[in-house]
């Protein structure tokens, strides 16, 4: 129950970071458009429309990861090897903006994203893979079931 409970808080929370991203990104490329200043003599139209599309891409990428997580504790199950890729993908991208949100942000956007990355790698370690069970010495209690057990001859 608490895995479900943490996947699904992953989920909500990957969710509105998407959506927080593609906002931000769309005030940065609004104010790149109204100062009208070019680096390094590229256009500010081309500067806005990065912006915008990085912002786009960025925010499909974590809703994509939401949707994985969400998918996760609906099924309670662990998240297959290609969903597990994009969410460590994700979990490594919040560790490397978080070493660089100290810097250019503060603590408070590093303490959040730390607590994204706990989000998202705690339904990864939480589910572990369905492993075989190992076979109990001298038959184990299937052994019965089948007829096989020590002491009866193979037919």
């Amino acid at each position: 129950m608490v895995r479900r409970t943490v996947a699904v808080a992953a989920a909500l929370v990957l969710l509105a970071e998407a959506v927080g991203v593609v906002v931000l990104n769309g005030i940065m490329a609004r104010f790149v458009t109204g100062q009208n200043m070019s680096l390094d003599g590229m256009d500010p139209q081309v500067m806005a429309g990065g912006t915008w599309a990085l912002g786009i891409g960025s925010g499909l990428f974590l809703a994509a990861c939401s949707a994985l997580l969400a998918l996760t504790g609906v099924r309670d199950r662990a998240p297959g090897r290609v969903a597990r890729i994009l969410l460590v993908v994700c979990a490594v991208a919040h560790g490397v903006l978080g070493a660089l949100a100290v810097g250019l942000v503060g603590w408070g956007a590093f303490a959040f994203l730390m607590a994204v990355l706990g989000l998202v790698v705690l339904p990864l370690v939480a589910y572990e893979r369905d492993a075989p069970a190992p076979a109990e010495p001298g038959g184990g209690p299937g052994a019965a079931a089948s007829g096989a057990g020590p002491g009866t001859a193979p037919a």
